[in-house]
């Protein structure tokens, strides 16, 4: 269980950088913050949820590791952000190092 909590808390970790993005739009003024507060409180709930059986280490490597490729991703997929061999490659540098530390413990 403590596995589907850290899952749940890094795809809500994607949801604040992307209510700060939205909050530039007009038309998302008061949601994208919004959207933001609460991505962060559920994200930070789920992670302390899912401490109580991963190491604290693993957890937070994880849990950032899908906020920064879930947000890339974002990025990308929706508001065309830069895409580049090297950007491809960081990410799954990212998801390599997450997959060893899974591999590890």
């Amino acid at each position: 269980m403590s596995w589907f909590w850290l899952v749940l808390a890094g795809i809500c970790e994607v949801g604040w950088p992307l209510g700060l993005k939205l909050a530039s739009n007009p038309a998302f003024k008061i949601w994208g913050p919004v959207l933001a507060l609460v991505s962060m409180t559920l994200s930070g709930i789920f992670l302390w949820l899912s401490l109580k059986g991963i190491p604290i280490g693993t957890a937070y490597a994880v849990w950032t590791s899908m906020g920064a490729v879930g947000t890339f991703l974002v990025g990308v997929y929706f508001f065309n952000d830069p895409q580049s061999l090297l950007r491809w490659l960081g990410v799954a540098l990212i998801v390599a190092g997450v997959v060893v530390l899974k591999l590890s413990s």
